[in-house]
């Protein structure tokens, strides 16, 4: 059943609102069923899959959530409660009346309807916490209607181009409209869209009085004397009621949609960088394994070259699992490929390492083992180095999906070698090698 306030959308416009309402819809049930996002993910990011829910249950449904923002006592909660036809929202004149995000619904026609949501202050004196909470519930928003009750001051200028970038439509509301005669609040009105320009359509900026000030009556009784007496008067927010709908009719559901598919957007781009964040720490545990690995099999195999063959195949084994690590399964002759690519660009930065190294491997066979506690340390320790260059370039190889990116491998390893604290590497490696040794029995 379409919403009330699509009955007078064309044709083709229900049609394309409905084929927003479709796609976001499939990108929101993607995203809670993609099989490839780790359970650990899923449990750091439970409220935002909750609320992926809920966006599908709000898109099935056809309802739009309208925010009511604004600074401290500027009549958000009398605006909500005048739309409202109710006091749902509590008022008062003091700040903090409205401490958390408080929602209602409005009108309901055949199971479809608008929910008004109200705020806290966004200047209110507690602190961030309360305007953080604003914000939230301005991303959870279809459309913002922003409060004010004259000029606007800085902080809610700032405060109007946040919500823009949001990409919600603002409705900018000039509320307690009775205390200004009608030139002056024309005069406002003019100021407000000047102050909105580019971010609110002038035609959205609008006057109201959610709670106007009561009426002085004279009475003069049969005596003749007179009587004063206040009589309340209704709220006037016709103009405001009018652009809300006209907005609702105009957009409707492509609002909701468009809502629901930021939101996804925002959670796919968390969950992304989430896994990326659990395979760097699954990868930089790995390569310190095959670190500490490499530097003790170099460091104590006595027999020339051989213990750098058996680095080469503890490198190989390193990049067959950083590949399984981020998704990419490399055969044997891929990862020794992939060693060859990068050693050759680190032959070419650092021969004088290299050289070092070759020459701690020959020194041990002439002396037949006898220099084998003073260069292990040393040797063991260059080659825990190595691998930390092999690991890490072929981690970056991974991340860019099987790829050196424009720059090719020879940035990349650079970046790498001018990125890493040689010095320190090699001081912790020499450290954690000796003790290891020492721990070995004789």
């Amino acid at each position: 059943m379409r919403s009330w306030w699509s009955a007078g959308a064309s044709a083709p416009a229900a049609a394309a609102s409905d084929a927003h309402t479709a796609q976001a819809s499939h990108a929101l049930r993607d995203l809670l069923d993609d099989p490839a996002i780790p359970a650990s993910v899923r449990r750091e990011l439970a409220a935002d899959f909750a609320r992926i829910e809920a966006l599908l249950d709000k898109l099935e449904r056809g309802d739009l959530h309208v925010a009511v923002f604004g600074r401290v006592s500027v009549g958000k909660s009398a605006l909500g409660n005048a739309l409202l036809g109710e006091a749902a929202f509590e008022t008062g004149v003091l700040h903090g009346t409205t401490v958390d995000a408080n929602q209602r619904r409005w009108v309901e026609a055949g199971g479809s309807g608008l929910h008004l949501i109200d705020t806290p202050g966004i200047n209110e004196l507690s602190g961030e916490a309360r305007e953080k909470l604003a914000f939230d519930v301005a991303e959870v928003s279809d459309l913002v209607i922003f409060v004010v009750d004259g000029d606007m001051t800085q902080s809610e200028r700032d405060a109007l181009a946040t919500l823009a970038r949001t990409d919600r439509p603002v409705i900018l509301a000039l509320n307690k409209a009775d205390r200004y005669s009608d030139d002056e609040s024309q005069r406002l009105l003019e100021r407000l869209r000047e102050h909105a320009s580019g971010l609110v359509q002038p035609q959205n900026v609008v006057a109201c009085a959610a709670q106007p000030a009561d009426r002085r009556v004279i009475e003069v009784d049969a005596d003749g004397r007179e009587r004063e007496r206040r009589e309340p008067r209704a709220p006037d927010i016709a103009a405001l009621r009018e652009r809300l709908i006209a907005v609702c009719e105009r957009e409707g559901k492509t609002l909701s949609a468009l809502n629901a598919s930021l939101f996804a957007g925002r959670v796919s781009d968390q969950v992304a960088e989430k896994i990326a964040q659990t395979r760097r720490e699954v990868a930089d545990k790995l390569i310190r394994q095959y670190c500490i690995a490499k530097g003790i099999a170099v460091a104590l195999n006595p027999i020339p070259v051989a213990d750098l063959l058996a680095a080469a195949a503890l490198d190989a084994a390193l990049i067959m699992h950083l590949g399984k690590v981020y998704g990419f399964p490399l055969t044997r002759s891929e990862a020794g490929q992939l060693i060859a690519t990068i050693c050759a660009q680190l032959v070419a930065l650092m021969g004088a390492i290299w050289g070092v190294h070759l020459v701690a491997s020959a020194l041990k066979g002439a002396s037949a083992g006898l220099s084998t506690v003073v260069t292990a340390g040393a040797q063991g320790a260059l080659a825990w180095y190595a691998t930390t260059l092999v690991g890490r370039a072929a981690e970056q190889y991974l991340v860019a999906g099987k790829s050196w990116g424009e720059a090719g491998p020879k940035r990349v390893v650079q970046d790498i070698v001018s990125n890493l604290d040689r010095d320190s590497i090699l001081r912790e490696a020499r450290e954690e090698i000796l003790a290891r040794l020492r721990r070995k029995p004789a």
